[in-house]
């Protein structure tokens, strides 16, 4: 670069006097402009950068956002994210009784910062791409392999605790923080699911049948206790027209009553005689089966 400037710079010497004097002052200024947005790089908002240098390699100064600068050509910017991402992965396992379960696995991810020159050293900036997988598949498959397949339903709660805590010490080994560890999917085995199907469905119906047989007998029990209220209600129905025959005259007066009152709130008018519908009270005729019920004395 040096001699291809020296070169432009000879030739611009070979025109007029005062016209190469300009043209020089404009060439150093080209260069001058163009050294210094070389020397300049910007780190924006969640990121970090560090520097590689051809002498001394990555250096462990860790640069945050802004402006900073750099000796171009010797020194280039490396610049990792480090905000969370998120990623999913899922894992065909097997549990404690042997059956096939599918767990998918949504992690937030992110590099520990003051860590990223290490990172860079041993993983580069595809370290999760490098690390997830491989330590979340052997996370899932030793915590799934302590669970039986319909613990893995009724204790989802403490399997995602289990996984998450020994994923997140897993992880920093890698020098990765996991903010959030969560469990998206959980299927089994098209075997398991059909026979679970199937032991739902005979636990329905045991219920069903036991429901029929419980509403049959309280059916059963309560006919009996209606005949058995119709008898005693019989009885003593018996009992007072044996000893006072004047309660069946109250009862016909009552009757009457109820009579006269769902008449007169009908809408359509009726018009009866006397010695019909019990409205006859003072007919003699309306005491004859009264006094025929009198005790003999």
């Amino acid at each position: 670069m040096a001699d291809k400037l020296n070169d432009l710079l000879g030739r611009l010497g070979k025109g007029p006097r005062g016209m190469g004097t300009g043209l020089k002052l404009l060439a150093m200024a080209g260069a001058a402009a163009y050294g210094i947005s070389q020397s300049m790089y910007t780190v924006d908002g969640g990121h970090r950068a560090i520097i590689f240098s051809r002498i001394g390699g990555i250096q462990s100064d860790i640069y945050s956002e802004g402006l900073h600068f750099r000796v171009p050509w010797f020194q280039y910017p490396v610049i990792y994210d480090i905000r969370a991402r998120p990623r999913k992965i899922t894992s065909p396992t097997g549990s404690k009784d042997l059956q096939m379960v599918n767990i998918s696995l949504r992690v937030l991810s992110r590099p520990i910062s003051s860590s990223i020159p290490i990172i860079h050293q041993t993983l580069g900036l595809d370290f999760d791409e490098k690390v997830l997988p491989s330590i979340i598949n052997e996370v899932l498959k030793s915590v799934v392999a302590k669970f039986n397949a319909a613990q893995l339903i009724t204790m989802r709660q403490e399997v995602s605790l289990m996984i998450r805590r020994d994923l997140t010490q897993r992880a920093e080994d890698f020098n990765i923080i996991l903010d959030d560890v969560s469990i998206t999917e959980l299927s089994f085995g098209r075997e398991y699911t059909s026979a679970v199907e199937s032991k739902q469905v005979a636990q329905q119906e045991a219920q069903r049948a036991s429901f029929v047989v419980e509403r049959a007998r309280q059916e059963r029990q309560q006919k009996i206790v209606q005949a058995e209220g119709e008898a005693e209600a019989a009885t003593l129905l018996g009992k007072a027209l044996t000893l006072n025959p004047g309660y069946l005259k109250l009862r016909k007066i009552k009757a009457a009553v109820n009579i006269g009152k769902t008449i007169s709130q009908a809408q359509n008018r009726v018009y009866l005689g006397a010695d019909t519908l019990m409205l006859n009270i003072n007919d003699s005729a309306f005491d004859a089966n009264t006094t025929k019920l009198k005790p003999s004395k």
